[in-house]
């Protein structure tokens, strides 16, 4: 399909990635930062519309849009979730998601060579963490269970800046990663063998969100 335009953002992480791109050409990549008491994803639809306007794309041009599903923030997850369901909904174009576990291995493998295979681990609260290993999500796991898969020496370790200290190995949060490019690839990718339907586009919450 020519000239398939494809919208791409991330508001589950520590920084919101935003993503606009043209068939295999990446025409805009966005990085923003929580400012002052507001949370990064209160930008999203602001930025959607200046990167849009930037590149004389109407959103009727828009083709398929794809999101990190999480885990991630609660907030951020809701945020990126019901704008892309409500804005593929709207356009009557394709949606699909990618979990926030495989999107930063991903981009970390592109930078970082290694022998060994990735284990990443996220912080999930109450001495577990997200788990990804083997190219399988694993859920939310007990630290103990994670440090002992560390202990064999068969992983090369990823995990966040609140782990870090705990589990050793790299923190994604202290690389510069490619996120919001490498979320487009697997979008696309994903794109050529699912239907990307938006009603079945929901959010990873892998534990239930806290309640109050």
């Amino acid at each position: 399909m020519n000239n398939q335009y494809i919208l791409c953002f991330d508001t589950c992480l520590d920084k919101m990635y935003l993503v606009l791109m043209k068939d295999e050409q990446i025409l805009s990549s966005e990085i923003i930062e929580n400012h002052d008491s507001k949370y990064h994803s209160a930008f999203l639809i602001s930025t959607i519309k200046d990167v849009l306007k930037k590149n004389n794309i109407a959103p009727k041009d828009l083709s398929l849009i794809g999101i990190n599903i999480g885990p991630g923030s609660f907030t951020g997850i809701r945020a990126c979730t019901t704008t892309a369901r409500v804005m593929a909904q709207q356009l009557n174009i394709k949606a699909t998601g990618i979990s926030s576990l495989e999107i930063i291995t991903k981009a970390y493998q592109k930078i970082q060579k290694s022998t060994l295979p990735i284990l990443t681990a996220l912080d999930a609260r109450k001495n577990m963490a997200y788990l990804y290993i083997n190219n399988e999500i694993k859920g939310a796991v007990a630290l103990d269970e994670v440090k002992s898969l560390i202990e064999t020496g068969n992983y090369e370790v990823l995990t966040d800046n609140k782990l870090l200290p705990i589990i050793g190995g790299s923190s994604y949060q202290k690389i510069s990663l490619p996120i919001g490019e490498t979320l487009a690839e697997l979008v696309k990718k994903k794109s050529t063998i699912d239907k990307c339907n938006w009603q079945e586009l929901k959010p990873l919450y892998i534990q239930p969100p806290p309640m109050g």
